[in-house]
């Protein structure tokens, strides 16, 4: 299976899109594998330098983001990946510039970070539901891609993914949560009220594509209404971002270590031999 560009170069017509490819679970249960392998090879390579990511995941309601999030955490080390739910802001933070409190939240050095729900509430949601004036949401293009400039211009590697489901595929979704007791507790008032307002959301949505999805800092659009293809067109795109330009050869293991390795741990040659041995590049993200 190929995967097609996905990167938003022009405006686009959410509600064209028809085209939901399917994963078998078995190609999808590898694919996932080796992804995940190469985040784990890049998260390792950023260890001592100043390299720092920063995924900015958006998307429909139901659209599969947490269970993205989830298999970013199976394979990267919390001690360097964090991850924020951004929810409304707090009466601190609206008295603040709507940026202020995702600046304090950016990536350190050797760290990767992504935002559930992100900076762009101010051009869908706060748009939509008149939270934010029109003046202020207008501006707000200008500010958030001069905001992503920055990033990118200090060094940060930035993805931006839209995960897009069918409202009929929402629908299933909404009932399904209904149903299952242990995932009733993600459905809200607002999630139906938003589905009300889909048109809305969905001109909202097009616009910031249109607006935003820049050569720096595009956006890519994955169609998601198969939650396995969507994850792996996902991983995918964040993936080869991640580990572009990255040496992901694991490092070897000091001289200096082997010997005190050596005594305390009894070892023999042959251990010694496989120990300092240069382990094969993980991190194919091809199609094949």
């Amino acid at each position: 299976m190929t995967f097609p560009d996905y990167s938003v170069t022009k405006r686009p017509r959410l509600a064209k899109i028809t085209d939901h490819p399917r994963m078998e679970f078995a190609d999808y249960e590898r694919r996932l594998a080796s992804l995940q392998s190469v985040l784990q090879l890049a998260q390792q390579a950023y260890l001592g330098t100043s390299e720092r990511a920063l995924l900015v995941l958006e998307g429909w309601d139901t659209a599969g983001k947490g269970g993205l999030v989830r298999r970013l955490g199976w394979a990267l080390d919390p001690r360097s990946f964090k991850v924020h739910p951004i929810a409304a802001p707090d009466e601190h933070e609206r008295a603040e510039h709507y940026l202020q409190r995702f600046w304090r939240r950016l990536p350190e050095q050797r760290q990767i970070v992504a935002f559930d729900r992100s900076w762009y509430g101010r051009v869908l949601v706060e748009r939509v539901e008149g939270f934010a004036t029109a003046p202020e949401w207008k501006r707000a293009y200008r500010e958030i891609n001069e905001f992503e400039r920055i990033l990118v211009d200090s060094g940060v590697r930035l993805v931006k993914i839209f995960l897009h489901i069918t409202p009929e595929e929402q629908e299933r979704r909404f009932r399904n949560r209904l149903i299952d007791p242990v995932k009733r507790w993600k459905l809200s008032y607002e999630d139906f009220r938003n589905r009300e307002r889909r048109a809305d959301y969905e001109t909202a949505i097009e616009d910031m594509m249109a607006r935003t999805s820049t050569a720096h800092a595009p956006w890519w659009l994955i169609p998601a209404n198969d939650k396995p293809y969507g994850r792996i067109a996902a991983l995918r795109n964040i993936a080869d971002r991640l580990a572009d330009g990255v040496d992901l050869a694991p490092r070897p293991v000091e001289a200096a270590l082997l010997e005190q390795a050596r005594v305390a741990l009894g070892l023999s040659e042959a251990d010694l031999e496989r120990a300092a041995r240069p382990l094969k590049k993980g991190g194919k993200t091809g199609d094949g």
